[in-house]
């Protein structure tokens, strides 16, 4: 059964980016040993991906004419009228995550669905009940303010850690369950 889940890089101190949406301080780590095969092996389970419309948007200013993902079903929501690059398979969406959690686990066709980029659609997921798994990796580096990993609502159960691993450069993936689930 396909799993919901978050991949996700953060600060040491739980941020993904800074406020204003720079990445430098984790660009600086492209390339560390480790990292590549670790992102691999989870784009090999990937089936779906989903995304809220600032991701969609960084990732057209920042990939210009060469969307990162091909081949590879893209859910975006947002508000704003957007396009897709010609090609590619991009679904725009607006509504309750709830709505279309279904829609994106058919869409995955038995592999996982990946929420990428913000926080924000990642908590919406969480609070609705339907994210399964986040996996983190901590970058060495304190932000002291910026864009949490997950802004819930509210705590969560205590997550089940599945697996942990040090990667190059002092960075450490932790991948986790949501409790309660299976």
């Amino acid at each position: 059964m396909p799993s919901l889940q978050y991949f996700v890089a953060s600060s040491l101190d739980g941020f993904i980016a800074t406020a204003d949406d720079r990445l430098d301080w984790l660009l600086q780590f492209d390339g560390f040993a480790g990292g590549k095969e670790s992102y691999d092996a989870f784009m090999a389970d990937v089936g779906c991906i989903v995304m809220g419309g600032e991701t969609y948007a960084w990732l057209m200013e920042h990939e210009p004419g060469n969307w990162p993902y091909p081949g590879t079903p893209c859910w975006v929501f947002t508000h704003h009228e957007l396009s897709a690059p010609q090609g590619t398979d991009i679904t725009f969406v607006r509504g309750p995550v709830r709505e279309f959690a279904e829609d994106l686990k058919d869409a995955a066709a038995g592999r996982n669905v990946w929420i990428v980029g913000g926080g924000v659609l990642a908590a919406q997921f969480a609070d609705a009940g339907l994210l399964d798994e986040l996996i983190v990796s901590i970058i060495p580096v304190v932000l002291g303010a910026g864009k949490p990993v997950l802004p819930m609502d509210g705590p969560t159960p205590p997550l089940e850690l599945i697996s942990s691993h040090t990667l190059g450069r002092g960075i450490v993936e932790l991948h986790y369950r949501f409790g309660g689930r299976p």
